[in-house]
């Protein structure tokens, strides 16, 4: 049975708005729509998986998604949400991110059988467009007026930032002539985005009716907001990309886990492709028993593995289990030196040298020649409360600390009481 596009965003809390007859135009035919992505970085980030599941809905209901990366209007910025100049990056960059961006993408969509997807760079039809036949041919279609209406103009020139550029302000226009680009090449019928690109997107619509008399739809999804009113797809840390070596598929999994519970039933609804009954299904479990976390951990491991991979969620549970859990030493040492640096990125280190282990060394030694306590005192008490572990075992005064105690013959992990870790390499 076909999946009706529309009713699918509704209970998934992924529609915003919608032009008149888009539903009819979605339910009566199989349709070409799109959606566009900044290549400013070399990765895109959980903010744009909002976007990535909406193209993989659209391709599960029968349609066929095309994923737009903006080597072009990536080169000029859009002022959508920004108070203001953005610094323009190198066309070499820019190529370097389209790449990196691409190869995500490819991961998520399926560009085989009757609705394959596809994949564009604007910068194929710009790059040979010159600028006077570009304001000729299209500037002029477009009053100042119109394009001064838009919100992401207005903030910009009548609120307190530092105004616009011209570059920025024919962003609008360069989007919307992508669409009638793709409108007229590939008679794609829609395009869609987060809500802040409306105005981008009717500017589109507007050229193809103003330029053909031709008719075209918009849609757009709501844009995540956090209940504490932080910023989704950021944490303390930065930005959580979807580049492994960005953002660790341990981080990476460790951000859904930690959702809120006011926040983490509509991430499922969002960022899950299981089925309605389902979600409501695990929410009323969670709701049933909210200190197991069960919605996180659905959450987390659906979206771990297909980000990544089946591999790395294992190891992203595993580490979890590490570090929060009751895995012991047997775990720790089936981790390899990698997998060891990256679990313990973040947490305090030192090094010392494996020359000191040659006939053994005392643990208190250890403990303070590492950096890890400050003093012999400091060292004598926290071992005389019982709280120092070495790698997931506890350890006494008395306590020798040998070659042989190290991991992967490198490394020695002290832990002082539940959640306080310390790495030392050795060399």
């Amino acid at each position: 049975m076909k999946i009706n596009f529309i009713e699918e965003l509704k209970w998934r809390g992924m529609l915003h708005d919608a032009m008149p007859g888009t539903e009819e135009l979605l339910n009566k035919s199989v349709v070409k729509g799109y959606i566009g992505f900044d290549p400013t970085a070399g990765s895109l980030g959980v903010g744009n998986l909002v976007q990535i599941m909406t193209l993989m809905h659209f391709q599960r209901a029968g349609h066929r998604p095309i994923a737009l990366i903006g080597g072009a209007t990536g080169m000029i910025g859009d002022p959508s949400g920004k108070s203001a100049e953005r610094n323009l990056l190198s066309e070499e960059t820019l190529l370097h991110n389209q790449q990196c961006q691409r190869k995500q993408l490819e991961k998520f969509l399926n560009f085989t059988g009757e609705n394959a997807a596809q994949i564009v760079n604007n910068y194929d039809w710009f790059k040979g467009f010159g600028f006077l036949d570009f304001i000729r041919d299209v500037g002029k279609r477009l009053t100042i007026n119109y394009m001064m209406a838009k919100d992401s103009v207005k903030n910009r020139i009548d609120g307190t930032g530092e105004g616009m550029s011209f570059t920025e302000f024919t962003y609008q226009l360069i989007q919307g002539y992508d669409f009638y680009h793709l409108w007229k090449k590939e008679g794609v019928m829609l395009q869609m985005g987060g809500s802040d690109q409306w105005g981008n997107i009717t500017t589109g619509t507007e050229l193809i009716r103003r330029m053909d008399g031709g008719e075209a739809f918009a849609l757009t999804t709501p844009l995540i907001k956090k209940a504490d009113g932080t910023k989704f797809g950021k944490t303390e840390g930065g930005n959580i990309w979807l580049d492994p070596n960005r953002t660790s598929p341990y981080k990476f999994y460790q951000f859904w886990l930690n959702a809120a519970d006011a926040d983490a039933p509509g991430y499922l609804k969002i960022f899950s492709l299981k089925t309605r009954e389902e979600i409501e299904s695990i929410i009323d479990q969670h709701q049933a028993d909210p200190g197991k976390r069960i919605l996180q951990k659905a959450l987390a491991e659906e979206i771990t593995a297909r980000v990544h991979s089946e591999v790395d969620l294992q190891q992203a549970q595993l580490a979890t289990d590490l570090l929060f859990g009751s895995a012991g030493i047997e775990a720790l040492r089936s981790l390899d030196n990698e997998a060891i640096q990256e679990l313990f990125d973040g947490v305090g280190s030192g090094i010392m040298s494996k020359s000191d282990l040659a006939e053994g060394l005392p643990i208190m030694n250890v403990l303070v020649q590492s950096g890890f306590l400050s003093s012999n005192g400091e060292a004598r008490r926290a071992l005389q409360e019982n709280s120092i572990s070495i790698n997931k075992e506890k350890h006494t005064a008395e306590s020798q600390i040998t070659l042989s105690d190290l991991l992967n013959d490198r490394f020695l992990l002290i832990q002082r009481g539940k959640k306080n870790y310390f790495l030392v390499e050795f060399h």
